[in-house]
């Protein structure tokens, strides 16, 4: 008796990794339309692969983070936009400011500590190892450990990780 299952001929998990990075256009979407200000104590971590297409960060940021960075959304960040493929903001990177422009596609983690929200998504195509998460990319934000914050909880907390196993 085999017990593998059929293929699907819908591709269910890339629905899925879709419709959840979809969260993370409108919650930015909703802070970019109230006036790029974030309500109460809510702050965002976002995890992006940095060589996934139509990513664009300046060169010495990609040399420091070859594959993978994370970006704090808090106090200091300006000219966010939100369009249907993803986001454009500007940071601060030791003093120096910084537009980056990643497509939702590219989004590994999203993180809201202030409700203990989080959602992972699948890793891209040409990562070998989804354990390993990048520090923070320390944008002048913060100089917390973020990947300690990214990392799936078991105590209960509201992280929602999907993974339907791609096969080789």
């Amino acid at each position: 008796m085999n017990d593998t299952p059929p293929d699907s001929m819908i591709p269910y998990d890339e629905i899925v990794q879709e419709a959840l990075r979809a969260v993370v256009g409108r919650v930015l979407g909703q802070v970019e339309a109230g006036g790029g200000v974030l309500p109460g104590s809510h702050h965002f971590y976002i995890t992006f692969k940095t060589g996934a297409p139509g990513v664009s960060i300046p060169a010495d940021l990609r040399a420091r983070f070859p594959d993978e960075m994370t970006i704090v959304l808090q106090n200091k960040f300006w000219d966010l936009g939100v369009g249907e493929r993803g986001f454009t903001v500007s940071l601060s990177f030791n003093q120096m400011p910084a537009k980056l422009d990643i497509p939702f596609s590219a989004i590994t983690a999203f993180v809201d500590p202030a409700v203990d929200f989080g959602l992972q998504f699948q890793a891209m195509a040409d990562d070998d190892d989804e354990d390993d998460l990048s520090a923070a990319a320390g944008n002048d934000e913060s100089e917390r450990d973020v990947a300690s914050r990214i990392t799936p909880s078991e105590d209960g907390s509201n992280v929602v990780s999907v993974d339907f196993g791609k096969k080789k």
